[in-house]
């Protein structure tokens, strides 16, 4: 039985993103609806968008976390 790299590669970004928890599912929801809309356009290859929309939603919203924690951080340090 044969596989194809596209599946591979999403059975793979699956397991990571399963394996990583919760925190960001949304992030990466997000980005494989926009992934997968763009790559269904650009050539049938809604499958890979949506593997990589999700892979770049989730960084985004783990930045974003980020960003948001360090001024909650800067916020108290701050004397009132």
């Amino acid at each position: 039985m044969k596989t194809s790299p596209i599946k591979t590669a999403f059975a793979i970004a699956m397991l990571a993103l399963a394996t990583t928890g919760t925190a960001h599912a949304a992030g990466c929801l997000k980005g494989a609806v926009v992934g997968g809309v763009a790559g269904h356009y650009a050539g049938h290859h809604a499958v890979v968008g949506a593997v990589g929309g999700c892979v770049v939603g989730h960084h985004l919203a783990k930045k974003h976390a980020e960003e948001q924690a360090a001024q909650r951080r800067q916020a108290e340090a701050q004397p009132q």
